[in-house]
């Protein structure tokens, strides 16, 4: 970023939910609780059509922090690409970070994430996680996305090592410059083709990673992938 600013800048945290009543609480009051010092921050929330008691959770939130949550509920899901388009319309921040409502990532570790865009050395930072050996991450999680981080690799010429993460953060003008289709988890390898294709450099940085299982609500399955494969092809060729 500019370091003759003369205004704070502001983070944008795009929070997409869908059924998540036993997690988004937890995960909104962490991200209250980061301290950081040089950025104001705004946290949208994008409920996409939960049809648990997610909106009541919401409800609760709004009243504890009516000063930075902007709450969205859509009447159906329609997917986690849909409620990211729709929380980057409302998004009024220089920066714009994505969060899971699952605790499976930890927003103390936005300094991390944010530093490499505040020195001014990328326009684009992924949270990996198999750049920290200490995640224990499940074996056909890590060749699933092994797979398909090599495949991105080949396709446009990177070195990523972690294309499907869900820590990525963008300055808010070059997300934003993107035409973004996605409904689903191919928001993931779409949003990565479309800034490999338009040259932005993606810089990574080691994250903590606590995966969650199918019963406590994993829902990204094998026919996911497949798709991933398809939008890279799509992007890259097309």
């Amino acid at each position: 970023m500019d370091p003759s600013r003369n205004h704070r800048l502001k983070l944008s945290i795009i929070v997409p939910v869908y059924n998540e009543q036993s997690t988004v609480a937890s995960v909104i009051d962490q991200v209250c609780g980061v301290h950081l010092a040089d950025l104001d921050k705004e946290i949208i929330i994008a409920d996409d059509g939960s049809s648990d008691d997610t909106p009541a959770v919401l409800e609760q939130l709004k009243k504890d922090h009516p000063e930075i949550i902007t709450v969205h509920t859509s009447l159906i899901n329609l997917g986690k690409g849909a409620a990211i388009r729709f929380g980057l319309e409302y998004a009024t921040g220089d920066l714009i970070l994505i969060q899971d409502a699952d605790l499976e990532l930890d927003p103390n570790e936005y300094p991390v994430l944010l530093e490499p865009l505040l020195q001014g050395q990328t326009d684009v930072v992924y949270g990996s996680r198999f750049r920290k050996t200490s995640n224990q991450i499940p074996f056909r999680t890590h060749l699933a996305n092994r797979f398909l981080t090599e495949m991105t690799n080949f396709l446009f010429g990177s070195r990523l090592t972690d294309m499907a993460t869900a820590y990525k953060v963008f300055r808010a003008d070059i997300i934003k410059s993107l035409t973004l289709r996605s409904a689903r988890f191919e928001f993931e390898p779409e949003v990565t083709a479309k800034l490999l294709r338009s040259g932005h450099k993606i810089v990574e940085v080691p994250i903590s990673y606590r995966p969650r299982s199918v019963q406590e609500g994993k829902t990204i399955g094998w026919l996911d992938g497949i798709e991933y494969m398809y939008t890279l092809l799509k992007y890259r060729f097309f």
